[in-house]
């Protein structure tokens, strides 16, 4: 690797981090999504959103961003791409993030997302390498939208989980990221297409620790769990448990399966650990005597912050209770 690049994607981290002469290092990253809801203006905040948050997972704060446009300018009227682009200004100027051009394609699909640079000092970074064992994983947002996207898509969504899901997708993780850092924490991953386990597997990966989590601890949006019982479940979120299967234990020792049997509460959590996020929160690894005074903090901030689980020192990868 190059010695002006900190952090590259070897371990799956968020974002990629290069060297400056400045003292600060730059955050750079990008990231596209295809429309979760039928609003254009709530699928630009959402996708920008998504976008910022890899900055902030690397303990950063993102200052500029590139518009990223896929529009079938044939088939949908501009005043739709007028009002994608409308919703991604309001997230970026809620963040503090100057959008200063952009790139527009002509796709019969239409996606939208951002390139954003960012900015972070040597003693903020987090990384998938940087976790440590002993730690406690905090959880910003509640799991779910994956299964509440595909609900919507099929017209089977209610409009409490809808309004839910879009409250928290459109939710910024900037707020969050200062908190970690407030208490200590020395690592994150924001929850999205990997599902939240397959980001932890990132972390423990890089930092060569282990996990275990506690199931019940995970918080989850309205009817998540009830849509995951009725099979309504994205092929992203099928695919995301397939992978981490082989790294994934239950207690007892028995090695969590691509496809359960039956059912049960605990397998539909594990699957709902599984799901596929879009602008999902912050895993944050943060020293365990803070831990406490961290999610409260969160949750004045109006986040369902909850201690899903902690960092050991072990050989077996991920262990759910």
């Amino acid at each position: 690797m190059r010695p002006d690049i900190v952090v590259d994607h070897e371990f799956s981290d968020d974002a990629a981090i290069v060297k400056t002469t400045s003292g600060r290092d730059l955050v750079l990253t990008a990231d596209v999504i295809a429309p979760l809801v039928d609003d254009p203006i709530a699928f630009g905040e959402i996708a920008a959103a998504n976008s910022l948050s890899d900055v902030w997972a690397m303990g950063g704060e993102p200052r500029f961003a590139l518009n990223l446009v896929f529009f079938p300018d044939d088939l949908l009227s501009l005043e739709i791409l007028d009002a994608i682009l409308e919703g991604g200004a309001r997230k970026c100027r809620e963040a503090g993030v100057a959008v200063v051009g952009g790139h527009t394609v002509r796709d019969p699909e239409v996606k939208f997302g951002l390139s954003v640079t960012g900015e972070v000092g040597a003693g903020e970074l987090w990384s998938n390498r940087t976790a440590q064992a002993g730690q406690t994983l905090v959880l910003t947002k509640a799991l779910g939208t994956g299964v509440i996207g595909q609900a919507i898509k099929k017209g089977v969504a209610s409009e409490p989980a809808i309004v839910a899901a879009i409250k928290s997708m459109t939710t910024l993780n900037q707020q969050a990221a200062r908190i970690g850092h407030a208490h200590g924490a020395t690592s994150a991953t924001d929850i999205t297409g990997f599902g939240l386990l397959g980001h932890l597997r990132n972390i423990v990966r890089g930092s060569d620790v282990a996990a275990t989590i506690e199931l019940a601890q995970l918080p989850l949006l309205p009817d998540a769990l009830e849509l995951m019982r009725a099979k309504v479940c994205p092929g992203g979120s099928k695919a995301n448990r397939a992978h981490v299967a082989p790294d994934t234990k239950w207690t007892d020792g028995t090695q969590l399966v691509a496809e359960p049997a039956e059912d049960t509460e605990r397998e539909l959590l594990a699957s709902l650990a599984c799901d596929a996020q879009t602008s999902g929160g912050l895993l944050l690894c943060v020293p365990a005597a803070r831990a406490l005074a961290c999610i409260d903090e969160l949750r004045a901030a109006g986040l369902p912050a909850a201690a899903i689980g902690a960092l050991r020192a072990s050989r077996s990868p991920i262990t759910l209770v």
